[in-house]
């Protein structure tokens, strides 16, 4: 597991078209988007700050997951790994993210509590799941943290989560990249559209009415802000900053929202 490169994808308890609008106006990198079974979904980012020395992928994963939950109204879980190991963050809105994490030779190093509320907060079977999830707290010399991550999607399995080949825990980000590509996903950006291929796209319809610029300036604006102190508030444990980084998300989706499905309201 030493060798294995850094990795992450953001798993989502809802449908691509629930996860496509937050997901492009709030991760801030370009990212692939593809349905990974019953009412779930997966994004896996074609870039990130883990990827040329910044931030750790697990503080980078954690705000964003934490940001799109409140954004999607639904349950956010980002798994990654890198050299020293793995693990997982659970978000779901404004609550307490959920976090364990394996080292690199599988040895857990998280609390046994934390299982029990991810089982909780993902709705599963609290006798099956727990049983099913209990190993991946136990020692095991047999295990390592990328066989510690499959152990938990094939528990999700149960949940409707289907991920698509390729896109196993552990793969290089170009390995995720490719495997998403091969299971059609779109290309969200930044800008907040996707990109479909070619022979998919339709001819162009009417224009949409366009949102003054100030009113889409002042949701990114808070968008930007809200999104750094979920992050800082992950990093410092502090349900302070992570509740005021989430009410800034939240209020800055509803611009961007309203002008995409052309419905703002430029007198207010």
């Amino acid at each position: 597991m030493n060798a294995t490169p850094a990795g992450a994808v953001l798993l989502c308890r809802a449908d691509p078209a629930a996860v496509r609008a937050p997901a492009a106006h709030l991760l801030r990198e370009q990212a692939l988007l593809a349905p990974a079974g019953d009412g779930w979904s997966l994004l896996v980012p074609e870039g990130g700050p883990w990827l040329d020395g910044g931030e750790p992928v697990d503080a980078v994963l954690g705000g964003w997951a934490a940001a799109l939950s409140i954004g999607a109204g639904r349950p956010v879980l980002a798994l990654w790994w890198d050299g020293d190991g793995a693990g997982l963050t659970l978000a779901s809105g404004f609550r307490r993210p959920v976090g364990y994490v394996w080292l690199a030779d599988g040895t857990p190093a998280g609390e046994d509590e934390a299982m029990r509320t991810f089982a909780a907060r993902l709705g599963l079977d609290p006798a099956l799941a727990l049983r099913a999830l209990e190993p991946l707290t136990a020692p095991d010399p047999e295990s390592d943290a990328r066989t510690r991550l499959a152990g938990l999607t094939a528990v999700l399995t149960r949940t409707g989560l289907a991920l698509p080949p390729g896109l196993a825990p552990g793969a290089s980000a170009d390995g995720l990249r490719t495997a998403a590509r091969a299971a059609d996903a779109e290309e969200i950006d930044p800008a907040g559209g996707r990109r479909e291929p070619q022979a998919l796209r339709s001819p162009p319809g009417p224009p949409r009415p366009s949102a003054p610029p100030w009113f889409r300036v002042a949701g990114t604006a808070q968008l930007v802000a809200g999104v750094a102190l979920v992050a800082w508030g992950l990093r410092r444990r502090s349900g302070g900053w992570l509740t005021a980084g989430a009410v800034l998300v939240a209020h800055g989706l509803a611009p961007w929202t309203r002008a995409r499905l052309g419905v703002y309201a430029p007198g207010r």
